[in-house]
This record gives C-alpha cells, structure tokens and sequence, in this order.
C-alpha cells in the first residue's frame, strides 16, 4: 500500500507542474498488468486528481448509475478519445486529499488483485469498492465508536459461523449485507439474519432501529442472533477479529473481495486499527425464529399514522430455546 500511495502521489504532483492552460485530461499510467488500464490524473485546468480506469470492451453504466458524493464523483469519460471506455474517479475540493488517495490506493490494488478476471468483472470490482467508500464517507470515515465496534465483532462472528456450516465463503460474503444498508445483516437464501450484540452482564438489551428490521413479510423465516462479548484484557481487538476472518476467506479471491467491500462499507478502515484498543472473548451465541408472538413492531402492528419507529427487547426475556446455525440454514435453505 505504501508504494501504491507513493507512486500515485508523485505521479499526481507530476502532473501538477504541468505549464498547461488548455482543457482536458493529462495521465500517467499506474498498472498495466491487466486490460483494464489505471492512471493518475488530472482534468486541466482546475487540475483536481483523479484514478481513470480504461475498459476497452465493458459497458460502463449510465451517469445516474455512477456512485457519487462524500467527496468523490465518479464520471464516463473520454480522456483519450481512443473509443474505449472510461471512468473517472475524481476528488471534488470538498474531499480529503489523504482520504481520496487511500481509497484510490485501495481501488487500485483491488483491480490489479482481479488482474486474471475478464473485463465485466473488473468493471463490478471497481464499482463495488468505490460503493464501499461512499458508504464508509456516508458514515463519517471516522473510527467506529463503541457500541458499532462491537457490533461489527458480532456480525463477523456470525458470518465466521455461517461459513464453518457450510456455507461457501463466497456465498457468505455476499449475503452480508448489513454493511452495504441493508434492511438486516444477512440475507440467505429466502429469509434473513439479525445480528444483535452485547456485552451486558445481565440480560441481552438489543436496539431495533426501524419498522423494517423484524418485518417478515417479504422475506421468510426471519431470524435474531444474539452474540454475547465479555471484554477483558487477555482477549481480542475488533482488529483481531477482522484479521481471523481474512484468514477464514484466504485463498478465496471472490470471498476476499467481497469481504473487503464489506469491511470499508462497515466503517472499518484499517489506518484506525489502533483506535479500537477494548479486547473482547466470544462468549456465545443464540439464534431465536422471529414469528408470531416475537415482540416486535412493523409497519402492520403500529397505529395508523405511526411510520417509523425505533426501539429496544431484552433477549434474554424471549422464552424458547435456541437454535444451532446449522439449524437455522437448513431452514434458510442454504445448506
């Protein structure tokens, strides 16, 4: 990453002493190990930087298409006139320097990491890291404060669950969208799965941010996951628990992009590593059925006139025995 950053960075101070008046773009290339070509930019005469990514036979998608804001755009361009396809990753003046240049970094790395994959791929790598950056920006791009630390731990030992299960890793990866807005943490196969962590000593407080969340409706059987955390000194840091589900998912090129989407779309950015110094041990997990009886609010339980709501349910109050994951995807019909 240190090189990548290097290079890109004297590549776009290159490109800034340039005695230019005239309009248009001026690039140096920063990869072409694989046929979608990478270039630090610059669009004179505002001179504002910009990674460009050729695709010589993918079809970019339209402008309304196109992640865009938190300090970034990202625009169909035609920097060579060659006929091929481009789009440019550009900051706008509102945007963080430092922060552009990891997330072009990132983008980067990620695009030559796919290197092997055919164009239309490439063409999704691209935007599916940069949809992650606008979410992490979306949120702030600052380190995930406590009770979103653990949260994240949760849902990473839930999806470390569900891969040893049997889910292949990819698969796993995908479903995991919590990160990506989701209306809950993981949609597998016709249902869904809520995680909700703590690290309460008694009784399981879990906050339900919306009518949406515990609503199923449209998608069944529906499922909460309780994952209890006790913090102490000799156990594990959000960063450790990141760097074991890399190790769950090596090997696995799709799995590892996906998660790695996933991670920067969560809010986890690891130049905040060492912010997050509460080490936490797993101390287990119980999954109950969301069915009828579940206290719970959704869009039909409410007053008329009632259209959002948040609230809390003590777990541990919900009577019922719990269910083995490997249950619950057999349910989900995933296993």
């Amino acid at each position: 990453m240190r090189y990548r950053s290097d290079e890109i960075s004297v590549a776009w101070e290159s490109l800034a002493k340039a005695d230019d008046d005239a309009s248009g773009w001026r690039s140096i290339p920063i990869s072409s190990s694989t046929s979608a070509l990478l270039c630090a930019g610059r669009r004179f005469p505002s001179k504002e930087e910009a990674l460009l990514a050729r695709f010589s036979t993918a079809t970019a998608p339209t402008a309304a298409h196109l992640p865009n804001g938190h300090g970034f755009s990202v625009e169909r361009v035609e920097p060579m006139q060659d006929g091929r396809s481009w789009l440019a990753l550009t900051r706008r003046s509102s945007g963080s320097l430092d922060l552009f240049l990891a997330m072009a970094c990132d983008v980067a790395d990620a695009i030559d990491a796919a290197g092997g994959a055919d164009e239309q791929q490439l063409l999704r790598v691209f935007l599916g890291r940069v949809r992650a950056w606008q979410e992490f920006m979306r949120k702030g791009a600052q380190p995930l404060g406590p009770e979103a630390e653990i949260g994240l731990i949760g849902e990473l030992s839930a999806l470390s669950a569900i891969i040893e299960a049997g889910v292949p890793p990819a698969a796993a990866c995908e479903s995991w969208v919590g990160p990506l807005d989701g209306r809950r943490d993981f949609e597998l196969g016709t249902g869904g799965l809520e995680i909700k962590s703590t690290i309460a000593a008694s009784g399981f407080p879990a906050r339900v941010g919306s009518l949406d969340q515990l609503d199923d409706t449209v998608r069944q059987p529906l499922f909460i996951g309780g994952v209890r955390l006790r913090q102490t000194a000799s156990g594990q840091g959000l960063p450790d628990f990141v760097e074991g589900m890399k190790d769950i998912v090596r090997g696995e090129p799709e799995a590892e992009r996906l998660l790695a989407e996933r991670l920067i779309a969560a809010g986890y950015f690891e130049a905040h590593a060492d912010s997050y110094s509460r080490r936490f041990v797993l101390v287990g997990m119980r999954v109950l059925l969301v069915s009828a009886g579940f206290p719970r609010l959704t869009s039909a339980s409410v007053p008329a006139g009632v259209t959002r709501a948040s609230y809390e349910i003590d777990l541990d109050r919900i009577p019922g025995p719990g269910l083995l994951i490997d249950t619950v995807l057999k349910q989900l019909g995933v296993i």
